[in-house]
């Protein structure tokens, strides 16, 4: 096995508008609901123009300007009881939720909506909530040990009988689930630490990691690859962007600075304290938001930093970009989220699939030569950065 692959079949996710206020935290005009009748519209439209995944947030307290929140797992069922083809991950935190209940439920439902519910496992960054609900804090290092335990245990229960497990967190004694899922749940591996990309490398099917430049994501990626490889696995990699898609650069880059310069500022540095105490504080500085700054923390998983911000061919080239370096799945953030999503859809997911159809996506020269045709048409153009605004 090698840390380094290009994906012949670039995935899509979107973000689940489940809880309020939108994927920026500005005044800036958010076409979105967080209620449940305009998100199963919105799942059928984004399965509809080439989405397979949509990933649903966890909250348990008003936080960063969402003030309101549905649960993810609950949710995400609803989104899978809307829709045929849509995988929906739903996002859940060690701490709060018992591994072997999740992997019951996790296991019914694989079998109601044909292996189609994923989880990712959120390791926690607001202290409040854990606080709130009456559980133990823990320090940044051991939260991503009990997370290791966690996927540990959900794939041991769903592959093996009888379960025994002794960790620090969990004891599993010969426990055997009945039935064991035919199709097994996806695992993702949320994060960006050094302790995210050892669990993501040994016990996730996925690493899903927040935004970045395309250097910062490939140190990230040949880490986690290789910790894949020592422990003689595979392991896929997702990345967060927010996608500002517009028919010049110039005017694309003018949302960005509309975005920035009408934030929330409050809010923002709220967040960035909190998230202090989850990422920053590790000893090797790479955890997540470490080197975010106040700007970028205005979308709260750093999507501005991946650049998928310009026009279709900017957007293009970038992405072709992230499917070079070993990206399988960009988790796109929107502001007006279902005329976006569709427009993206059609736009650019649609294309990229007739692309795949004639070879060209999955043959890399080919498709290295499209990108660079691709910039060579946008010579003009640069990937955004916050030092513009």
């Amino acid at each position: 096995m090698s840390t380094s692959r290009t994906a012949d079949h670039l995935n899509f996710a979107y973000w689940v508008p489940n809880v309020s206020g939108g994927l920026v935290t500005s005044t800036v005009d958010q076409r979105t609901d967080w209620g449940i009748d305009y998100n199963r519209t919105l799942a059928q439209h984004a399965e509809q123009v080439g989405f397979e995944y949509a990933l649903t947030q966890v909250r348990y307290l008003g936080s960063y300007s969402a003030e309101y929140q549905h649960e993810s797992v609950s949710f995400s069922l609803a989104l899978l009881e809307a829709t045929e083809k849509l995988n929906v991950i739903a996002a859940v935190h060690p701490g709060l939720w018992q591994p072997g209940v999740l992997a019951n439920l996790g296991s019914t439902a694989s079998e109601l909506y044909d292996g189609r519910l994923a989880f990712n496992i959120v390791s926690g960054w607001l202290r409040d909530e854990f606080h709130a609900l009456g559980e133990p804090w823990l320090d940044h290092d051991e939260r991503y040990r009990r997370s290791a335990e966690f996927l540990q245990v959900l794939r041991n229960i769903w592959t093996t009988s009888p379960t025994e497990f002794a960790g620090d967190f969990y004891r599993i004694r010969n426990y055997t689930l009945k039935p064991q899922p035919k199709k097994v749940p996806q695992l993702f591996q949320g994060g960006s630490s050094t302790a995210a990309r050892f669990n993501g490398g040994n016990y996730a099917d996925w690493y899903f990691t927040n935004g970045g430049s395309i250097e910062d994501l490939e140190e990230q990626i040949a880490e986690v690859r290789q910790h894949a490889d020592a422990a003689g696995r595979e392991v896929k990699i997702g990345v967060n962007a927010f996608v500002i898609l517009d028919d010049s650069q110039e005017k694309a880059e003018e949302r960005l600075r509309e975005i920035v310069i009408n934030a929330d500022t409050k809010a923002v540095k709220s967040f960035k304290k909190a998230v202090h105490h989850a990422g920053a504080v590790t000893n090797d500085q790479k955890g997540m938001w470490t080197n975010s700054s106040l700007e970028d923390l205005v979308q709260y998983n750093d999507g501005f930093k991946t650049g998928l911000i310009g026009t279709r061919d900017h957007i293009n080239a970038q992405i072709e970009k992230l499917r070079s370096i070993g990206v399988d799945l960009v988790l796109c953030g929107f502001l007006h989220v279902d005329e976006e999503v569709q427009e993206f859809g059609e736009k650019i997911i649609t294309p990229l699939r007739e692309q795949e159809a004639n070879g060209t996506a999955a043959d890399g020269s080919a498709q290295g030569a499209a990108a660079e045709g691709a910039n060579a048409d946008a010579s003009a153009e640069s990937t955004p950065t916050l030092s513009h605004v």
